[in-house]
C-alpha cells in the first residue's frame, strides 16, 4: 500500500514540476498583459500560477486526509 502512495506522490510532483504552457489569466489580466508586452505578460502568467499552487495544495492535502480517514471507517 505504501508503494501506491509513493508512486502517487511522485506522479503528482512530476506533473506539478513539469513545464506547462497554461494560460492562467482572466480577461482583465489578459488585456493588461497585452499592453505590457511579451516578457512581462509571461512573468504575470507565471506569478498567477505560482500564487494558485498554495491554496490548491492545501485543499488537496485536506481532501486526501479526509478521503483516507473515511476509507478507514
Amino acid at each position: 500500500m505504501k508503494k501506491k502512495h509513493l508512486l502517487f506522490m511522485i506522479l503528482m510532483v512530476l506533473l506539478l514540476a513539469g513545464p506547462s504552457s497554461v494560460k492562467a489569466q482572466c480577461s482583465i489580466c489578459t488585456r493588461t498583459a497585452q499592453q505590457m508586452g511579451e516578457r512581462p505578460a509571461k512573468a504575470l502568467n507565471k506569478g498567477i500560477i505560482y500564487l494558485a499552487i498554495t491554496p490548491l495544495a492545501i485543499f488537496g492535502i485536506i481532501g486526501y486526509r479526509w478521503w483516507k480517514s473515511e476509507r478507514n471507517n
